[in-house]
């Protein structure tokens, strides 16, 4: 079980961030991300593993006016 954006989510095992993303419906452009207190690089979404007790922090952009 992985916290996002503090709310229990079951996750396949070895699953990336990136993987999280697209499973959520968000394009890694339009957000950062925050894997267990550290900022995630976007070019790092791929590689960063999210495993079982892990907290991750999704944050998107919105446009306005």
């Amino acid at each position: 079980m992985v916290m996002v954006n503090g709310k229990a989510r079951e996750l396949p095992e070895n699953a990336t961030i990136s993987e999280l993303l697209e499973l959520m419906g968000c394009q890694a452009n339009q957000v950062v991300a925050e894997h267990n207190g550290r900022m995630v690089s976007r070019e790092s979404f791929r590689e960063t593993a999210v495993k079982d007790g892990d907290t991750v922090e999704i944050i998107s952009f919105m446009g306005g006016g």
